[in-house]
């Protein structure tokens, strides 16, 4: 009896010794430590920044439907390409796939008279093929990612102006969109403010369910972090990356088929701008070019950075050619705002509260 009186003390003992020590850092002080903190800082700091030098126009409804329309058609490819750069890859075709399905559905539903339903279906699934192409290429043959997506991109962009000029003779086809397409892709609510804004913040939502509360979020973050050993875990490596390929192909697409329901039309040329505008708004965003770090709200407080600082300049009045120097100081900054946070939230410890 003595004895398991005994054991029982020491086995008390040692859980008391190994219990985690309480949290004392106040919820400010753990908001620091968060992906998308720097994203966020940089958000407020442009807004302010442009709000005081650009005044009244800037806040007014004209003003903010200039930025956060160019946001939302940004945004809702970014934030595929965000999860891609988290699982350490990289997609650079998103402006050929946007061009091609633009002009999918212009030929599909305008130059051959398809019901709308079947030129949208027609333009995403171009979308979702060309993802699933990079995929697995990427994941078959270990050439890097950036050379597979340049590979995609030159090849689709020619394809796009070969097929059109083949197709209907002309590189820029006008099309006539239904009332209920218009409503759900290419409406301006209020006259001014695309409805491009919900499905952008729509996506955002669903995507930060995924990558924070489900396992398949773990899974892009393991892969990220160290593939080989996300793959000696029993991660099915190659089937998420062709999975999220798909998803940066499809949200090409989607921006496709609002850019052409809303211009009543597709160009060969359109998306070009989106192919280097989405790794920058990601990047300001806090995700890392190496992988394994970032969050889906620093990529949407980065792209709305990139639109404030886009339009910004703008309602200034300064030259709009030193934009670009702005954007680049941005970039930096954002960089090494990133890496600063980055490197408080790895080296955090939490202090143990003190005994009483």
């Amino acid at each position: 009896m003595t004895t398991s009186l005994s054991g029982t003390t020491a086995d008390q003992e040692k859980e008391t010794a190994v219990a985690p020590p309480k949290q004392t850092e106040s919820p400010l002080g753990q908001l620091r430590h968060r992906p998308e903190v720097g994203a966020l800082i940089g958000t407020i700091s442009v807004f302010v920044f442009f709000a005081i030098f650009g005044g009244e126009k800037f806040l007014a409804p004209s003003g903010a439907a200039s930025w956060l329309n160019i946001a939302a058609e940004l945004g809702i490819i970014a934030i595929p390409v965000g999860l891609l750069m988290i699982a350490g890859e990289l997609d650079v075709s998103v402006g050929s796939v946007l061009a091609g399905s633009s002009m999918t559905l212009a030929i599909v539903s305008g130059h051959w008279g398809a019901p709308m339903i079947v030129g949208i279906l027609c333009a995403l699934a171009l979308g979702l093929l060309t993802g699933l192409l990079n995929g697995i290429i990427v994941t078959r043959t270990n050439v890097h990612s950036l050379i597979v997506t340049l590979a995609t991109l030159s090849g689709m962009a020619g394809l796009t102006l070969g097929l059109s000029r083949v197709t209907t003779g002309t590189t820029s086809v006008p099309i006539s969109p239904d009332p209920l397409s218009k409503s759900l892709f290419g409406q301006l609510i209020g006259g001014q403010f695309e409805v491009a804004i919900f499905w952008w913040l729509g996506i955002g939502v669903v995507v930060t369910v995924l990558l924070q509360m489900m396992k398949y979020g773990n899974w892009i973050f393991a892969i990220g972090g160290d593939k080989e050993s996300a793959r000696a875990t029993g991660i099915p490596v190659a089937r998420v990356k062709i999975a999220l390929y798909m998803a940066s192909g499809l949200g090409a697409a989607l921006v496709g088929v609002i850019q052409t329901i809303l211009y009543n039309g597709a160009q060969v040329a359109n998306g070009q701008a989106f192919v280097f505008n989405s790794i920058i708004a990601v990047v300001i965003g806090g995700v890392l070019l190496t992988g394994g770090y970032g969050s889906v709200v620093g990529v949407v407080l980065g792209t709305l950075t990139f639109a404030i600082v886009n339009q910004g300049i703008y309602y200034t009045g300064w030259n709009s050619d030193w934009a670009s120097l702005i954007l680049g100081i941005l970039i930096l900054a954002a960089v090494l705002m990133n890496n600063t946070f980055r490197r408080l939230a790895l080296s955090y410890k939490p202090r143990t509260a003190k005994k009483a």
